[in-house]
């Protein structure tokens, strides 16, 4: 038999909490002359069946024939007539606001990058949200289902995903109509905030919700795009060397153990200055293009490799897999340089081991 609820009530201050359902798993009796007690920033939701029947409000309510009619019409009045309690669950949802949220883009975003270097960029973001539930009736048929509670942790990947998707829209159209770059998204992430709060309405409506506010902390170029850019093809192979030959002096540079790694640091940073000058010429001047590995420009793209190579840059001079160039150094077939952590060959090495 069923538990007979004669006094239900959720007394908790519902933080992190948005619905508790009793009873927790299958349905309670309720008569005429129970009492449902429901605390401010509360609604309570009757239901049964898998179907949501009556909604109060803040308040003490005692259950009569009057103020349950939807229940009365559902389950029958000779319940009522003959005092025999009625199977029912009760969901107590929260009405407060559910303020600093945090969301991020779990993916760099593809964006245009109009007039500088390859045209396009990929970029990070993050903020906080609010929201709220406008219609717990809704809510709790879209969302809670049978479930006997729900967090904001429980949602927060379907809404962060909802707001993420507008956010990507909005992007695009900033860089694709009005040529945004990178550099005037920075400095619009409050327009750009309150316009995700915006296309985002409609879809937290749906489920009941209320999108409150919606803030970009900040909006930032993603730290590997140079990667993440080709691995979905948006640069050529020649690009690819150039930026990494970019990288090698970097990390050349950074070195602090002086010495050989140092002046391997300066003889390569000698030949890199004029490839990035071309580089950015090139960005400048016109768009990226895939080019085939076996083509007439990887050969052109092989004779500008440096004379000290990244084993990224040595995998490409050789045409195979940067794990292969790497076991082959364990192996010691290949003789490479240890610069702190980073590991540098030399084109030279390379030819005599083609040649072999």
């Amino acid at each position: 038999m069923a538990r007979i609820f004669d006094v239900v009530e959720h007394p908790s201050e519902m933080v992190g909490e948005i619905v508790r359902r009793y009873p927790e798993s299958g349905s309670g009796d309720f008569r005429i002359g129970s009492q449902v007690i429901v605390r401010e920033s509360q609604n309570a939701v009757f239901f049964r069946d898998g179907r949501a029947l009556d909604t109060f409000k803040p308040g003490r309510h005692t259950i009569t024939t009057a103020n349950i009619p939807l229940i009365m019409d559902f389950i029958g009045r000779t319940f009522f007539n003959s005092g025999n309690p009625f199977p029912a669950e009760v969901y107590y949802v929260s009405m407060r606001d559910f303020a600093n949220e945090k969301w991020g883009t779990p993916q760099p975003i593809l964006v245009k990058n109009p007039g500088v270097g390859l045209g396009i960029a990929l970029v990070q973001a993050f903020g906080t949200y609010s929201f709220a539930v406008a219609d717990a009736q809704q809510f709790v048929n879209q969302v809670v289902g049978q479930m006997g509670a729900m967090t904001t942790a429980g949602i927060q990947d379907r809404l962060r995903s909802m707001m993420v998707s507008k956010l990507q829209d909005i992007l695009g159209e900033m860089g694709t109509k009005q040529g945004k770059s990178v550099l005037d998204l920075v400095g619009l992430t409050e327009e750009i905030g309150a316009a995700v709060r915006a296309k985002a309405a409609e879809d937290f409506r749906a489920i009941g919700l209320v999108l409150k506010s919606f803030f970009i902390e900040s909006i930032k170029p993603s730290t590997k795009s140079i990667e993440e850019l080709r691995s979905m093809g948006l640069l050529d192979m020649q690009t690819y060397m150039q930026l990494q030959a970019a990288d090698a002096m970097r990390d050349a540079a950074q070195n602090q153990s002086g010495g050989a790694g140092l002046t391997a640091g300066i003889g390569a940073g000698m030949g890199i200055g004029q490839i990035m000058g071309q580089t950015l010429q090139q960005g400048m001047s016109q768009p990226a293009q895939q080019v085939p590995a076996n083509s007439a420009s990887a050969g052109a793209a092989a004779s500008a490799m440096p004379d000290v190579m990244t084993p990224a840059q040595a995998a490409s001079y050789l045409q195979v897999s940067e794990s292969d160039i790497l076991a082959m150094v364990e192996a010691g077939e290949l003789k490479a340089k240890r610069i702190g952590s980073q590991i540098r060959i030399s084109k030279q090495v390379l030819d005599e081991f083609l040649k072999s």
